[in-house]
């Protein structure tokens, strides 16, 4: 196997594998118009990180970390509509990074490779970040799993058991900032959206647990991984869209698969 299709392979899988337990909660919650602002706001990292110098991947981070904050700041103030004021945080990063990258001189920016990605360029410290990243990201869910859940189930009903849910709802923004920051390189921005809500949607139909639910989503996320980067090859098609396009070809055969199931049941 070529080196560039081995790395991708462990990048792309190492995304799936911490995106898919992630999504489920994006899917229960409603939050993918979240993830989008968060991935347009990834952009903003790139330009800021070529304007002042510094890490790109770590220019990422801190810009989703930074916008999930403030999406919880506005949030608690109660003053602007949720949708509002995620469509404003969205296109206005994304336009700003924009502007950014067009004043940038002496810089030639590839910015189709960010828009879709190119998951068979990444590199051993793009590898490094996704699980270093993910590590983080998957600690920090384990802690919150248990009050996210009752969150998601009933806000109400934890608030009065004595949850904290400010605390709860910023420290699974920052989550949802650091994979979306991190999977930058595998599907780019407009795509990265589709890594966290199409395998938790397939995943649905085959779990009674939210357990199960987020394992099944990683399992699918994964071998949607492995079907595009394959596919891509085989058809010399775009990469991260390929990945996005197993992934919906897997959702497609669950809705199957669940009718088929409910139909043989007694």
């Amino acid at each position: 196997m070529e080196d560039f299709l081995l790395r991708a392979l462990i990048a792309g899988v190492g995304v799936a594998l911490i995106s898919g337990p992630l999504g489920c909660f994006v899917v229960w919650r409603r939050m993918a118009y979240f993830g989008d602002t968060l991935a347009h706001s990834a952009l903003l990292g790139v330009a800021l990180g070529l304007l002042l110098g510094f890490n790109l991947t770590l220019g990422i981070v801190a810009t989703a970390i930074m916008i999930a904050l403030l999406v919880t700041l506005f949030q608690h103030q109660k003053r602007i509509a949720s949708d509002t004021l995620l469509g404003i945080l969205a296109h206005s990063s994304l336009a700003i990074s924009l502007v950014v990258l067009g004043l940038l001189q002496g810089y030639r920016v590839d910015l189709l490779s960010y828009l879709f990605g190119d998951v068979l360029a990444v590199t051993l410290e793009d590898i490094y970040w996704i699980y270093g990243g993910g590590t983080i990201a998957l600690a920090l869910l384990g802690y919150i799993w248990k009050d996210l859940l009752a969150l998601t189930l009933h806000e109400e009903l934890a608030r009065a058991e004595g949850i904290n849910i400010t605390l709860t709802q910023t420290l699974f923004m920052v989550t949802v900032a650091i994979v979306i920051a991190i999977a930058m390189k595998v599907v780019g921005v407009l795509l990265i959206t589709s890594l966290l809500i199409i395998p938790a949607a397939a995943a649905r139909r085959f779990a009674r647990t939210p357990e199960q639910m987020a394992a099944i989503a990683a399992l699918i996320g994964g071998a949607s991984v492995v079907a595009g980067l394959f596919g891509s090859l085989q058809w010399d098609t775009p990469s991260g869209p390929s990945v996005v396009v197993a992934q919906l070809l897997l959702f497609l055969g669950s809705l199957l698969a669940g009718s088929l199931l409910r139909s043989v049941r007694p």
